[in-house]
């Protein structure tokens, strides 16, 4: 719970600094750096950061589409298919941004899933009912608090501004999933505090 609330929290406080940054850092950037100004590297002028950033966010986005497929497949819980189908439109979404802005700058980026997501598959593949859709919701949990962690370090770091703006644009959204895979963690295991209706009243009035 500490390491959930402290990447968290470190995610939210990028957000408000993220339009104030400078856009096109030049932290880190090659010697061979085009300028369009002192500076300000020219568009598409990416440093390691950058380059890691698009690989590892795009390894992210193609799992959360597999894996968003699989959850429509196998998922027990309408409200999990219902996260599974957001899943795989909004990353299919950033998953095309993403891939455009590395096209542009000749970074090469995977379109299948890496090692790590392939054995998380090959576990939940295995799964059904009740099993899978618990697996399925923590594992969505882990990965957003990566991709969080991962669009904050871009924001602060990252030499191409165009791939700073886009993860600041996905920033918001991903916390969002992230909250709702907790909420939706914390109904599957029975953590949600489930008043009676009298309570609700209560609570939702003046």
């Amino acid at each position: 719970m500490k390491i959930r609330t402290t990447i968290l929290s470190a995610a939210l406080c990028v957000m408000p600094l993220a339009a104030a940054a400078q856009m096109g850092n030049p932290a880190g950037m090659g010697v061979d750096t085009r300028m369009t100004k002192p500076g300000f590297p020219a568009p598409h002028q990416t440093n390691n950061q950058d380059r890691l950033f698009a690989q590892l966010a795009i390894a992210g986005g193609v799992a959360e589409v597999d894996f968003g497929k699989l959850a429509g497949e196998k998922a027990k819980a309408d409200a999990v298919q219902r996260f599974a189908e957001m899943m795989v439109r909004d990353h299919s979404d950033a998953n095309a941004k993403l891939k455009d802005l590395a096209d542009a700058a000749k970074i090469p980026v995977p379109d299948q899933l890496d090692a790590e997501h392939s054995i998380l598959r090959d576990r939940l593949q295995k799964l059904n009912g009740d099993d899978f859709d618990a697996a399925y919701v923590k594992s969505q949990i882990v990965d957003h608090q990566k991709t969080a962690q991962l669009l904050s370090w871009e924001i602060s770091m990252g030499e191409d501004a165009d791939m700073q703006r886009l993860a600041a644009a996905l920033l918001p959204k991903v916390l969002d999933h992230l909250r709702m895979a907790q909420e939706l963690n914390n109904v599957l295991t029975g953590a949600a505090i489930r008043l009676p209706p009298q309570e609700m009243a209560k609570k939702s009035g003046p």
